[in-house]
């Protein structure tokens, strides 16, 4: 049995071509129906609005009057006040939104019947949403080993801000992250108050004890917020910020100069209004990209590099500008000109500066594993992007040669510790860059027997380690020596229930595993070692267990710079 019609709009319609199609009985006009009165409406307020008014003083209901006296009902409303909430949240709205006079008319529009909430209504479901979604994290973070990446910042309104990101991968290899933390910082930024709030986040969340380590950028105060005597996980420097202090040395040379120069250049077009329009109007005339000039900034990665590459792109339309006498005076057209040494050199340098971005966009992935790609790219940089040529120029050469240096020293690649760090670990657990050919043989040795130490390590402390905190905290609160001795002497039973050769098999276990894991055939470098782990974690589960610990750390702390940018 048929629904019956009960919208106003079929006093003006009539069902035709088997209930396809409705006709005006107005106008003749046929529109397809699709079970909705929507377009239905719109053509008799469109085309007929006339007729509509004159009706409205007869006893038979309007559109109009009709759509008004329409019942929202619970179920829809609550799916409306969802939603409403949904935007604030996402889209980051003030919650004062629901008072603006427009959001009121479009509600009204859509929805006659529906009563918008009050702020405060709004306030208490976004709070409530808030902690729902702060209770399914921290489920999904009970057991897992995760990673960190911390930055401040300050506000237009000069008010400083902390946040906090998490990273972690998941039983099905999924790479994933979270915010944790983005609050004022009314306190000075010393390394006690930053590692108190790195601290208390890590409480707040239930991760103490699975933090590995946490990402942070090299100022002093972070660098020292994250030493062993303040938190108990590995401090990494952040790879994209070290680079950039390394370029930042580069320029220190004859390309400061074209640096500034080109930054002056792009101030003029950009301040100058009748300059602004002029170049716009010559990218026209000369069919150039409409592009706008970009400025450098030092807070801000590749900045210098797409100047440069912008700057090349439209220097014939700036000089035609700066050429015109009506637009620019002839002293400022001097002034601001660029030497033809200047656009050389941008030129020249702008295949370097282009290989360092890509390193810096590699790393700065948040969705796929990077901090295992920190020492092959660097060595890769050191080693071949970064080496002089035959073809290079004095000053591209110096260039090179600078950031080649710092880079090295910043990055500590003579250092002893280096097969020790969390992004060399990271490294030989990536199964495209193992068998660490950007080392030598020594050093390729020293590495993988580290790799060997610290899972045996983590084999055999899943016991020990336990049984050892138990007595220490047993013996920290009643001082019960007798409960030490009882915990040593249970060990003692372990060994005597398990044999003196089982720590041995086990070990040899630990080395067959990772003897096989090394003479297997590497994959693609551009396959993602998650997805490589997991089809392959059957085959090595204890390297996979390290594996999901050490790459889930982030190659740089651009995610908690993501949050503010």
């Amino acid at each position: 049995m048929k629904r019956a019609k009960r919208s106003a709009v079929w006093s003006h319609f009539k069902l035709v071509n088997d209930h396809k199609d409705a006709k005006c009985t107005i106008c003749g006009s046929i529109l397809k129906y699709n079970n909705s009165t929507t377009s239905l409406n719109y053509h008799l307020n469109m085309s007929h609005s006339a007729v509509l008014q004159a009706a409205s003083g007869s006893s038979q209901p309007t559109i109009t009057t009709a759509l008004g006296r329409r019942v929202c009902d619970s179920m829809r409303a609550e799916g409306i006040t969802q939603q409403i909430c949904n935007m604030v949240t996402t889209d980051m709205l003030p919650i004062n939104v629901v008072d603006g006079q427009e959001f009121r008319e479009v509600i009204k529009y859509i929805e006659p019947g529906y009563n918008i909430p009050s702020r405060t209504t709004i306030t208490t479901r976004v709070e409530a949403s808030y902690a729902r979604k702060k209770a399914e994290l921290k489920t999904q973070l009970a057991t897992a080993n995760v990673a960190l990446t911390t930055d401040c910042w300050t506000s237009l309104n000069t008010e400083s801000y902390i946040t906090v990101t998490c990273h972690y991968i998941e039983p099905d290899w999924q790479v994933m992250s979270a915010v944790l933390l983005t609050e004022s910082m009314s306190g000075r930024h010393t390394a006690d108050n930053l590692a108190d709030k790195l601290n208390q986040t890590v409480e707040t969340w239930g991760l103490t004890g699975r933090v590995v380590a946490c990402v942070h950028d090299n100022a002093r105060n972070i660098v020292s917020a994250n030493s062993p005597t303040r938190v108990n996980w590995h401090s990494v420097p952040c790879f994209a910020h070290t680079l950039q202090l390394a370029i930042n040395d580069g320029f220190a040379t004859y390309i400061n100069r074209v640096i500034v120069a080109a930054s002056r250049l792009v101030q003029h077009f950009n301040h100058s209004n009748p300059a602004n329009k002029a170049l716009a109007a010559k990218q026209k005339q000369m069919q150039l990209p409409s592009h706008k000039l970009i400025q450098s900034c030092k807070t801000r990665w590749n900045s210098v590099s797409e100047m440069f590459n912008r700057l090349t792109e439209q220097r014939w339309a700036m000089s035609a500008v700066l050429s015109d006498c009506t637009v620019t005076k002839l002293t400022d057209a001097r002034t601001l000109e660029l030497r033809d040494e200047y656009w050389q050199l941008m030129e020249d340098v702008a295949p370097v500066l282009e290989t360092l971005k890509c390193a810096t966009t590699v790393m700065s992935t948040e969705t796929e594993v990077s901090i295992s790609d920190t020492y092959p790219i660097t060595f890769s940089l050191i080693n071949v992007h970064l080496k002089t040529d035959k073809g290079d120029t004095s000053k591209v050469g110096e260039f090179k040669s600078r950031v080649r240096t710092s880079l090295g020293e910043r990055m500590k690649i003579a250092s002893d510790d280096l097969t020790s760090t969390p992004p060399m670990l990271a490294t030989m657990l990536d199964p495209r860059h193992k068998h660490l050919g950007f080392l030598t043989p020594p050093r390729r040795i020293a590495a993988h027997a580290k790799l060997l130490k610290v899972l045996a390590e983590a084999e055999a402390g899943r016991g020990s380690s336990t049984l050892a905190d138990a007595a220490s905290d047993q013996q920290e609160v009643v001082g019960a020596v007798p409960v030490q001795g009882a915990v040593l002497q249970r060990r003692s039973a372990y060994a005597l229930l398990m044999g003196e050769n089982y720590t041995t098999r086990s070990t040899d276990d630990v080395e067959k595993e990772v003897d096989s894991f090394l003479k297997d055939p590497p994959p693609l470098l551009d396959s993602s070692p998650a997805a490589w782990w997991k089809v392959n974690e059957g085959r090595f589960p204890r390297l996979a267990n390290l594996a999901r610990k050490y790459l889930a750390i982030p190659g740089t702390s651009v995610p908690s710079e993501r949050g503010f940018s």
